[in-house]
Protein backbone atom coordinates (compact mmCIF):
# COMPACT_ATOMS: atom_id res chain seq x y z
CA UNK A 1 0.00 0.00 0.00
CA UNK A 2 2.84 2.70 0.42
CA UNK A 3 4.24 1.87 -3.37
CA UNK A 4 1.38 2.21 -4.29
CA UNK A 5 0.04 5.25 -2.19
CA UNK A 6 3.92 6.97 -3.54
CA UNK A 7 2.60 6.32 -7.10
CA UNK A 8 -0.04 8.07 -6.87
CA UNK A 9 0.60 10.62 -4.98
CA UNK A 10 3.45 11.48 -8.22
CA UNK A 11 0.47 11.35 -10.68
CA UNK A 12 -1.51 13.57 -8.22
CA UNK A 13 1.27 16.04 -7.64
CA UNK A 14 1.93 16.37 -10.98
CA UNK A 15 -1.48 17.01 -12.31
CA UNK A 16 -1.73 19.86 -9.56
CA UNK A 17 1.60 21.77 -10.60
CA UNK A 18 1.19 20.88 -14.33
CA UNK A 19 -2.96 22.41 -13.52
CA UNK A 20 -4.55 19.87 -15.93
CA UNK A 21 -6.61 18.56 -12.97
CA UNK A 22 -9.44 20.54 -12.64
CA UNK A 23 -12.61 20.19 -10.36
CA UNK A 24 -15.62 18.31 -12.32
CA UNK A 25 -13.82 18.65 -15.83
CA UNK A 26 -14.47 15.73 -17.95
CA UNK A 27 -11.46 13.52 -18.79
CA UNK A 28 -11.04 11.12 -21.82
CA UNK A 29 -8.85 8.56 -20.90
CA UNK A 30 -7.92 6.04 -23.59
CA UNK A 31 -7.02 2.59 -22.57
CA UNK A 32 -5.96 -0.47 -24.33
CA UNK A 33 -5.95 -2.29 -22.09
CA UNK A 34 -2.23 -2.94 -21.16
CA UNK A 35 -0.86 -2.60 -17.76
CA UNK A 36 -0.15 1.21 -18.01
CA UNK A 37 -3.24 2.66 -19.30
CA UNK A 38 -4.80 0.33 -16.88
CA UNK A 39 -2.61 1.45 -14.22
CA UNK A 40 -3.36 4.97 -15.10
CA UNK A 41 -7.51 4.51 -15.26
CA UNK A 42 -6.86 3.18 -12.07
CA UNK A 43 -4.93 6.11 -10.50
CA UNK A 44 -7.58 8.44 -12.46
CA UNK A 45 -10.64 6.68 -10.84
CA UNK A 46 -8.82 7.13 -7.23
CA UNK A 47 -8.42 10.85 -7.75
CA UNK A 48 -11.91 11.16 -9.25
CA UNK A 49 -13.47 9.96 -6.19
CA UNK A 50 -16.16 10.45 -5.20
CA UNK A 51 -17.07 11.41 -8.73
CA UNK A 52 -15.63 8.53 -11.09
CA UNK A 53 -17.84 9.08 -13.49
CA UNK A 54 -15.94 12.69 -14.45
CA UNK A 55 -13.50 9.90 -16.61
CA UNK A 56 -14.67 8.06 -19.84
CA UNK A 57 -12.84 4.83 -20.91
CA UNK A 58 -12.71 4.88 -24.67
CA UNK A 59 -11.17 1.90 -26.37
CA UNK A 60 -10.06 1.21 -29.85
CA UNK A 61 -10.23 -2.56 -30.86
CA UNK A 62 -7.90 -2.46 -33.85
CA UNK A 63 -8.93 -6.01 -35.14
CA UNK A 64 -5.14 -6.88 -35.96
CA UNK A 65 -4.86 -10.13 -33.04
CA UNK A 66 -8.46 -11.64 -33.81
CA UNK A 67 -10.20 -13.31 -30.58
CA UNK A 68 -6.86 -11.63 -28.19
CA UNK A 69 -7.99 -7.87 -29.75
CA UNK A 70 -11.66 -8.83 -28.40
CA UNK A 71 -10.78 -10.37 -25.20
CA UNK A 72 -8.67 -6.53 -24.21
CA UNK A 73 -11.67 -4.93 -25.54
CA UNK A 74 -14.13 -7.13 -23.32
CA UNK A 75 -11.54 -6.43 -20.48
CA UNK A 76 -11.70 -2.60 -20.70
CA UNK A 77 -15.36 -2.33 -21.17
CA UNK A 78 -16.07 -4.83 -17.57
CA UNK A 79 -13.12 -2.92 -15.50
CA UNK A 80 -15.11 0.46 -16.43
CA UNK A 81 -18.20 -1.36 -15.29
CA UNK A 82 -16.75 -2.47 -11.92
CA UNK A 83 -15.51 1.30 -11.09
CA UNK A 84 -18.20 3.05 -12.21
CA UNK A 85 -16.48 4.64 -15.37
CA UNK A 86 -18.73 5.91 -18.57
CA UNK A 87 -17.09 3.65 -21.26
CA UNK A 88 -17.23 3.95 -25.05
CA UNK A 89 -15.65 1.51 -27.47
CA UNK A 90 -15.42 0.69 -30.95
CA UNK A 91 -14.44 -2.00 -33.72
CA UNK A 92 -12.29 -0.73 -36.66
CA UNK A 93 -11.11 -2.68 -39.35
CA UNK A 94 -7.63 -1.37 -39.79
CA UNK A 95 -5.93 -3.84 -41.71
CA UNK A 96 -8.49 -3.21 -44.38
CA UNK A 97 -8.06 0.27 -43.89
CA UNK A 98 -4.36 -0.09 -44.77
CA UNK A 99 -5.08 -2.07 -48.04
CA UNK A 100 -7.37 0.66 -49.08
CA UNK A 101 -4.70 3.39 -48.03
CA UNK A 102 -1.31 1.97 -48.33
CA UNK A 103 -0.56 3.21 -44.82
CA UNK A 104 1.65 1.44 -42.60
CA UNK A 105 0.26 -0.30 -39.96
CA UNK A 106 1.19 2.23 -36.91
CA UNK A 107 0.36 5.04 -38.77
CA UNK A 108 -2.98 3.94 -39.96
CA UNK A 109 -3.83 2.07 -36.59
CA UNK A 110 -3.10 5.80 -34.70
CA UNK A 111 -5.18 7.54 -37.33
CA UNK A 112 -7.96 6.03 -36.83
CA UNK A 113 -7.28 5.79 -32.97
CA UNK A 114 -7.20 9.49 -32.75
CA UNK A 115 -10.45 10.47 -34.84
CA UNK A 116 -12.14 7.88 -32.71
CA UNK A 117 -10.80 9.88 -29.17
CA UNK A 118 -11.73 12.55 -30.87
CA UNK A 119 -15.21 12.21 -31.17
CA UNK A 120 -15.76 10.51 -27.82
CA UNK A 121 -14.24 14.13 -26.25
CA UNK A 122 -16.57 15.86 -28.00
CA UNK A 123 -19.73 13.79 -27.20
CA UNK A 124 -18.75 14.41 -23.49
CA UNK A 125 -18.16 17.85 -23.72
CA UNK A 126 -13.96 17.15 -22.95
CA UNK A 127 -11.40 18.76 -23.83
CA UNK A 128 -8.47 16.81 -22.29
CA UNK A 129 -7.71 13.50 -23.73
CA UNK A 130 -5.12 11.26 -21.02
CA UNK A 131 -2.49 9.17 -22.87
CA UNK A 132 -0.63 5.95 -21.29
CA UNK A 133 2.59 6.41 -22.70
CA UNK A 134 5.23 5.89 -20.12
CA UNK A 135 9.17 6.26 -19.63
CA UNK A 136 9.98 3.33 -21.33
CA UNK A 137 7.89 4.71 -24.36
CA UNK A 138 10.28 8.06 -24.14
CA UNK A 139 13.09 6.02 -24.18
CA UNK A 140 12.71 3.62 -26.91
CA UNK A 141 11.08 7.22 -29.03
CA UNK A 142 14.07 9.06 -28.28
CA UNK A 143 16.64 6.32 -29.02
CA UNK A 144 14.75 5.67 -32.64
CA UNK A 145 15.04 8.69 -33.65
CA UNK A 146 18.60 9.31 -32.55
CA UNK A 147 19.68 6.24 -34.98
CA UNK A 148 17.26 7.12 -37.97
CA UNK A 149 19.08 10.82 -37.68
CA UNK A 150 17.09 13.57 -35.65
CA UNK A 151 17.66 17.37 -34.39
CA UNK A 152 16.99 18.83 -30.85
CA UNK A 153 13.13 18.93 -31.67
CA UNK A 154 13.67 15.09 -31.92
CA UNK A 155 15.33 14.45 -29.19
CA UNK A 156 11.98 16.00 -26.93
CA UNK A 157 10.71 12.94 -28.04
CA UNK A 158 6.99 12.35 -27.35
CA UNK A 159 5.63 15.57 -25.42
CA UNK A 160 4.30 15.38 -22.21
CA UNK A 161 1.33 17.71 -23.22
CA UNK A 162 0.12 19.15 -26.72
CA UNK A 163 -3.16 20.44 -28.51
CA UNK A 164 -4.35 18.42 -31.74
CA UNK A 165 -7.59 19.62 -33.20
CA UNK A 166 -8.86 21.39 -30.10
CA UNK A 167 -8.12 18.85 -27.81
CA UNK A 168 -5.35 18.71 -25.00
CA UNK A 169 -3.28 15.42 -25.37
CA UNK A 170 -2.24 14.55 -21.83
CA UNK A 171 0.97 12.04 -20.55
CA UNK A 172 0.58 11.72 -17.31
CA UNK A 173 3.18 8.41 -16.74
CA UNK A 174 6.04 9.86 -18.80
CA UNK A 175 8.22 9.95 -15.84
CA UNK A 176 7.07 6.54 -14.94
CA UNK A 177 8.91 3.27 -15.97
CA UNK A 178 7.25 0.33 -17.24
CA UNK A 179 7.99 -1.95 -14.27
CA UNK A 180 6.61 0.52 -11.99
CA UNK A 181 3.26 0.30 -13.50
CA UNK A 182 3.39 -3.36 -13.80
CA UNK A 183 4.24 -3.61 -10.02
CA UNK A 184 1.10 -1.30 -9.34
CA UNK A 185 -1.39 -3.17 -11.59
CA UNK A 186 -0.13 -6.49 -9.55
CA UNK A 187 0.24 -4.73 -6.05
CA UNK A 188 -3.51 -3.62 -6.52
CA UNK A 189 -4.92 -6.76 -8.03
CA UNK A 190 -5.86 -4.74 -11.40
CA UNK A 191 -6.39 -6.98 -14.67
CA UNK A 192 -4.57 -6.27 -17.47
CA UNK A 193 -3.79 -7.93 -20.88
CA UNK A 194 -0.64 -8.73 -22.83
CA UNK A 195 -0.07 -7.65 -26.14
CA UNK A 196 1.41 -10.36 -27.78
CA UNK A 197 2.90 -8.66 -31.15
CA UNK A 198 5.02 -6.52 -28.40
CA UNK A 199 7.22 -9.86 -29.03
CA UNK A 200 7.14 -9.47 -32.57
CA UNK A 201 11.13 -8.15 -34.05
CA UNK A 202 8.95 -7.22 -37.47
CA UNK A 203 8.42 -3.66 -35.62
CA UNK A 204 11.38 -1.30 -35.10
CA UNK A 205 10.03 -0.41 -31.94
CA UNK A 206 10.08 -3.60 -30.66
CA UNK A 207 13.58 -4.53 -31.87
CA UNK A 208 15.02 -1.80 -30.36
CA UNK A 209 13.29 -2.44 -26.83
CA UNK A 210 13.93 -6.52 -27.11
CA UNK A 211 17.32 -5.68 -28.10
CA UNK A 212 18.97 -3.07 -28.78
CA UNK A 213 18.37 -1.31 -25.21
CA UNK A 214 19.34 -4.62 -22.98
CA UNK A 215 22.72 -4.39 -25.42
CA UNK A 216 23.01 -0.96 -24.25
CA UNK A 217 22.19 -1.15 -21.02
CA UNK A 218 25.37 -3.27 -20.29
CA UNK A 219 27.18 0.08 -20.38
CA UNK A 220 24.91 2.15 -19.06
CA UNK A 221 22.51 0.46 -16.17
CA UNK A 222 20.87 3.84 -16.14
CA UNK A 223 19.96 4.39 -19.98
CA UNK A 224 16.40 4.83 -20.17
CA UNK A 225 16.87 7.16 -17.46
CA UNK A 226 19.54 8.88 -19.37
CA UNK A 227 17.24 8.99 -22.37
CA UNK A 228 14.30 10.40 -20.79
CA UNK A 229 16.07 13.13 -18.73
CA UNK A 230 17.59 13.98 -22.79
CA UNK A 231 14.31 14.10 -23.69
CA UNK A 232 13.31 16.58 -21.08
CA UNK A 233 16.31 18.60 -21.33
CA UNK A 234 15.80 18.65 -25.35
CA UNK A 235 12.19 19.83 -24.87
CA UNK A 236 13.15 22.91 -23.08
CA UNK A 237 15.64 24.19 -25.34
CA UNK A 238 12.91 22.70 -28.08
CA UNK A 239 10.64 25.31 -26.84
CA UNK A 240 12.91 28.14 -26.34
CA UNK A 241 14.48 27.98 -29.48
CA UNK A 242 10.89 27.48 -31.57
CA UNK A 243 9.12 30.52 -29.54
CA UNK A 244 12.46 32.60 -30.30
CA UNK A 245 12.45 31.66 -34.14
CA UNK A 246 8.55 32.93 -34.64
CA UNK A 247 9.47 35.58 -33.02
CA UNK A 248 12.66 36.40 -35.83
CA UNK A 249 10.37 35.06 -38.22
CA UNK A 250 8.20 38.38 -37.93
CA UNK A 251 11.27 40.25 -38.07
CA UNK A 252 12.59 38.96 -41.35
CA UNK A 253 9.91 37.64 -43.09
CA UNK A 254 6.27 39.32 -44.77
CA UNK A 255 3.47 36.67 -45.03
CA UNK A 256 2.49 36.50 -48.72
CA UNK A 257 -0.28 34.80 -49.83
CA UNK A 258 0.29 31.34 -48.66
CA UNK A 259 3.91 31.96 -48.64
CA UNK A 260 6.70 34.16 -47.20
CA UNK A 261 9.25 37.01 -48.15
CA UNK A 262 12.18 37.31 -46.62
CA UNK A 263 14.34 39.75 -46.23
CA UNK A 264 18.07 38.38 -46.71
CA UNK A 265 20.16 41.00 -45.04
CA UNK A 266 18.29 40.64 -41.51
CA UNK A 267 18.09 37.03 -42.04
CA UNK A 268 21.33 36.23 -42.76
CA UNK A 269 22.53 38.21 -39.48
CA UNK A 270 20.45 35.48 -37.27
CA UNK A 271 22.65 32.78 -35.79
CA UNK A 272 22.16 29.42 -38.18
CA UNK A 273 20.10 27.51 -35.64
CA UNK A 274 17.32 30.16 -35.71
CA UNK A 275 18.13 30.18 -39.64
CA UNK A 276 17.49 26.50 -40.29
CA UNK A 277 14.17 27.13 -37.58
CA UNK A 278 12.72 30.03 -39.76
CA UNK A 279 12.68 27.98 -42.63
CA UNK A 280 11.82 25.38 -41.34
CA UNK A 281 8.65 27.57 -40.23
CA UNK A 282 7.62 28.78 -43.54
CA UNK A 283 8.00 25.41 -44.55
CA UNK A 284 5.83 23.45 -42.46
CA UNK A 285 2.97 25.98 -43.79
CA UNK A 286 2.95 23.34 -46.54
CA UNK A 287 0.32 20.15 -45.83
CA UNK A 288 1.87 18.55 -48.53
CA UNK A 289 5.78 19.03 -47.08
CA UNK A 290 4.80 19.13 -43.05
CA UNK A 291 5.25 15.44 -42.96
CA UNK A 292 8.27 14.82 -45.07
CA UNK A 293 10.40 17.80 -44.06
CA UNK A 294 14.09 16.40 -43.95
CA UNK A 295 17.42 18.12 -43.31
CA UNK A 296 17.74 18.32 -47.28
CA UNK A 297 14.64 20.53 -47.74
CA UNK A 298 16.05 23.33 -45.07
CA UNK A 299 19.89 23.16 -46.05
CA UNK A 300 19.56 23.33 -49.57
CA UNK A 301 17.12 26.39 -48.84
CA UNK A 302 19.95 27.85 -46.27
CA UNK A 303 22.65 27.38 -49.01
CA UNK A 304 20.57 29.38 -51.61
CA UNK A 305 20.22 32.26 -49.05
CA UNK A 306 23.85 32.22 -48.28
CA UNK A 307 24.71 32.19 -52.09
CA UNK A 308 25.88 35.80 -52.84
CA UNK A 309 27.76 34.34 -56.19
CA UNK A 310 24.52 33.99 -58.09
CA UNK A 311 21.82 37.04 -58.39
CA UNK A 312 18.99 34.58 -59.44
CA UNK A 313 18.50 31.08 -57.51
CA UNK A 314 15.24 28.75 -57.75
CA UNK A 315 14.72 25.35 -55.92
CA UNK A 316 11.71 23.72 -56.62
CA UNK A 317 10.46 22.08 -53.04
CA UNK A 318 7.88 19.74 -54.32
CA UNK A 319 4.38 19.64 -52.63
CA UNK A 320 3.82 22.49 -55.48
CA UNK A 321 6.30 24.87 -53.18
CA UNK A 322 9.04 26.94 -54.57
CA UNK A 323 11.88 28.98 -53.24
CA UNK A 324 13.34 31.71 -55.05
CA UNK A 325 15.88 34.60 -54.51
CA UNK A 326 16.56 37.70 -56.22
CA UNK A 327 19.04 40.27 -54.85
CA UNK A 328 18.21 41.09 -51.27
CA UNK A 329 15.03 39.30 -50.63
CA UNK A 330 13.98 35.58 -51.04
CA UNK A 331 10.05 34.15 -51.54
CA UNK A 332 9.06 30.08 -49.79
CA UNK A 333 5.79 29.37 -50.93
CA UNK A 334 3.15 28.33 -53.59
CA UNK A 335 4.40 28.54 -57.30
CA UNK A 336 3.68 31.59 -58.60
CA UNK A 337 1.20 31.91 -61.24
CA UNK A 338 2.29 34.20 -64.59
CA UNK A 339 0.69 37.98 -64.66
CA UNK A 340 -1.04 38.90 -67.37
CA UNK A 341 0.15 42.01 -69.26
CA UNK A 342 -2.04 45.29 -69.05
CA UNK A 343 -1.85 47.82 -71.15
CA UNK A 344 -4.60 51.22 -69.80
CA UNK A 345 -5.19 54.41 -71.96
CA UNK A 346 -5.63 57.37 -69.76
CA UNK A 347 -8.38 59.38 -71.69
CA UNK A 348 -8.89 62.01 -69.04
CA UNK A 349 -8.06 63.38 -66.03
CA UNK A 350 -8.43 62.87 -63.25
CA UNK A 351 -8.12 59.08 -63.69
CA UNK A 352 -7.80 56.01 -61.52
CA UNK A 353 -7.29 52.05 -62.13
CA UNK A 354 -6.52 49.27 -60.17
CA UNK A 355 -3.39 47.17 -62.00
CA UNK A 356 -3.95 43.81 -63.34
CA UNK A 357 -3.98 40.99 -61.14
CA UNK A 358 -2.05 43.34 -58.00
CA UNK A 359 -4.33 45.38 -56.43
CA UNK A 360 -2.37 48.05 -56.89
CA UNK A 361 -4.45 51.37 -57.23
CA UNK A 362 -2.43 54.30 -59.81
CA UNK A 363 -4.37 57.34 -59.76
CA UNK A 364 -4.15 61.00 -62.08
CA UNK A 365 -5.38 64.06 -60.67
CA UNK A 366 -4.90 67.60 -62.23
CA UNK A 367 -3.38 70.60 -60.04
CA UNK A 368 -3.50 74.23 -61.18
CA UNK A 369 -1.02 76.81 -60.84
CA UNK A 370 2.50 76.44 -60.07
CA UNK A 371 3.65 73.30 -57.44
CA UNK A 372 5.72 74.00 -54.74
CA UNK A 373 5.56 70.62 -53.26
CA UNK A 374 7.87 67.89 -53.33
CA UNK A 375 6.80 63.58 -53.85
CA UNK A 376 6.13 62.71 -50.61
CA UNK A 377 7.54 59.29 -51.27
CA UNK A 378 9.22 57.08 -54.39
CA UNK A 379 5.29 56.54 -55.17
CA UNK A 380 4.23 59.70 -55.89
CA UNK A 381 5.59 62.23 -59.04
CA UNK A 382 4.65 65.82 -60.25
CA UNK A 383 4.60 66.41 -64.27
CA UNK A 384 4.14 69.25 -66.15
CA UNK A 385 0.92 68.44 -67.88
CA UNK A 386 1.70 71.23 -70.96
CA UNK A 387 5.15 68.74 -71.90
CA UNK A 388 3.61 65.70 -71.75
CA UNK A 389 2.48 63.90 -74.91
CA UNK A 390 -1.49 63.20 -74.35
CA UNK A 391 -2.67 60.75 -74.14
CA UNK A 392 -0.88 58.64 -71.51
CA UNK A 393 -0.97 54.84 -71.35
CA UNK A 394 -0.05 52.87 -67.98
CA UNK A 395 1.51 49.34 -68.63
CA UNK A 396 3.95 46.55 -67.94
CA UNK A 397 7.33 46.57 -69.30
CA UNK A 398 7.62 45.60 -73.14
CA UNK A 399 10.87 44.16 -75.18
CA UNK A 400 13.63 46.79 -76.29
CA UNK A 401 11.60 49.36 -73.53
CA UNK A 402 14.76 51.78 -73.20
CA UNK A 403 14.28 55.26 -70.66
CA UNK A 404 15.66 58.60 -70.30
CA UNK A 405 16.21 59.01 -66.13
CA UNK A 406 16.59 62.08 -64.75
CA UNK A 407 19.60 63.13 -64.42
CA UNK A 408 21.17 60.75 -66.95
CA UNK A 409 22.75 61.42 -70.09
CA UNK A 410 21.03 59.58 -72.93
CA UNK A 411 18.39 56.81 -72.18
CA UNK A 412 19.07 53.17 -70.54
CA UNK A 413 17.07 49.70 -70.93
CA UNK A 414 14.24 49.46 -68.33
CA UNK A 415 15.58 45.39 -67.64
CA UNK A 416 19.25 47.19 -66.84
CA UNK A 417 16.91 49.69 -64.81
CA UNK A 418 15.21 46.94 -62.48
CA UNK A 419 18.46 44.95 -62.30
CA UNK A 420 19.78 47.93 -60.66
CA UNK A 421 17.29 49.10 -58.87
CA UNK A 422 17.00 45.28 -57.62
CA UNK A 423 13.59 44.63 -58.32
CA UNK A 424 12.93 40.57 -58.13
CA UNK A 425 12.12 39.33 -61.77
CA UNK A 426 8.66 38.07 -60.08
CA UNK A 427 8.22 41.44 -59.59
CA UNK A 428 8.98 43.08 -62.90
CA UNK A 429 6.33 41.38 -65.00
CA UNK A 430 3.59 43.58 -64.26
CA UNK A 431 5.28 46.51 -62.52
CA UNK A 432 3.85 49.38 -63.69
CA UNK A 433 5.18 51.63 -66.32
CA UNK A 434 3.84 55.04 -67.57
CA UNK A 435 4.67 56.50 -70.97
CA UNK A 436 3.56 59.42 -72.77
CA UNK A 437 1.34 59.33 -76.64
CA UNK A 438 5.44 59.64 -78.14
CA UNK A 439 6.26 56.20 -76.22
CA UNK A 440 8.44 57.91 -73.86
CA UNK A 441 8.54 56.44 -70.34
CA UNK A 442 8.10 59.14 -67.94
CA UNK A 443 7.71 57.37 -64.54
CA UNK A 444 8.66 54.23 -63.25
CA UNK A 445 6.56 54.31 -59.89
CA UNK A 446 9.01 53.19 -56.92
CA UNK A 447 12.01 53.14 -58.77
CA UNK A 448 12.37 56.42 -61.03
CA UNK A 449 11.07 59.64 -63.33
CA UNK A 450 12.48 61.06 -66.46
CA UNK A 451 13.72 65.01 -67.50
CA UNK A 452 10.32 65.00 -69.33
CA UNK A 453 7.95 67.24 -68.59
CA UNK A 454 9.86 68.35 -65.43
CA UNK A 455 8.07 71.34 -63.10
CA UNK A 456 9.41 74.63 -62.98
CA UNK A 457 8.14 78.64 -62.05
CA UNK A 458 6.43 78.68 -65.75
CA UNK A 459 4.70 75.45 -65.11
CA UNK A 460 0.55 76.42 -65.10
CA UNK A 461 -0.94 73.09 -65.06
CA UNK A 462 0.62 69.82 -63.08
CA UNK A 463 -0.62 65.76 -63.15
CA UNK A 464 -0.11 64.57 -60.04
CA UNK A 465 1.02 60.38 -60.23
CA UNK A 466 0.22 58.34 -57.87
CA UNK A 467 0.36 54.32 -56.88
CA UNK A 468 -0.90 52.81 -53.95
CA UNK A 469 -1.10 49.56 -52.84
CA UNK A 470 2.73 48.31 -53.34
CA UNK A 471 3.66 45.51 -51.07
CA UNK A 472 6.10 46.93 -48.64
CA UNK A 473 9.00 45.08 -50.32
CA UNK A 474 8.41 46.21 -53.90
CA UNK A 475 10.84 48.50 -54.91
CA UNK A 476 14.67 48.81 -54.44
CA UNK A 477 15.50 49.93 -50.46
CA UNK A 478 14.43 46.43 -48.61
CA UNK A 479 16.56 47.26 -45.85
CA UNK A 480 14.18 49.58 -44.71
CA UNK A 481 11.13 47.71 -44.54
CA UNK A 482 10.31 46.11 -40.86
CA UNK A 483 6.68 43.87 -41.09
CA UNK A 484 4.37 45.57 -38.56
Amino acid sequence: MRHQDELLARVAAEAKSDGWWEPGQKLVVAVSGGPDSMALLHILWQMAQPHPDRLIAAHVNHRFRGAESDAEAELVKQTAIAWGIPHESTSIDVPRYIEETGLNAQAAARLKRYAFLGQVASKHGARKLLLGHHADDQAETVLMRVLRGTGISGLAGIPHRRTENNLELIRPLLRITKQELVAYCERNGIPFAIDSSNESRKYFRNTVRLDLIPLLERHNPRLKESLVRLAEMAAADDDYLETEARRRLEEVAIPDGAGYRIRLLPFRGLHVALQRRVIKLILSCCADLRNSLDFRHIEDVLHAMADGRQPHVQIDLGGGWTFSRTYDEAYIGPARVRRLPYNYTVSEIPWEQTLGESGRVIRFDRWKGPCTSLPANRWEAFFDESALMLPLAVRTRKPGDRMAPIGLNGTKKVQDIFVDAKIPRTEREDWPIVADAGERIVWIPGVCRSAIAAIDANTKSVVRMTVAGMTPLDGCDLRQVRHE
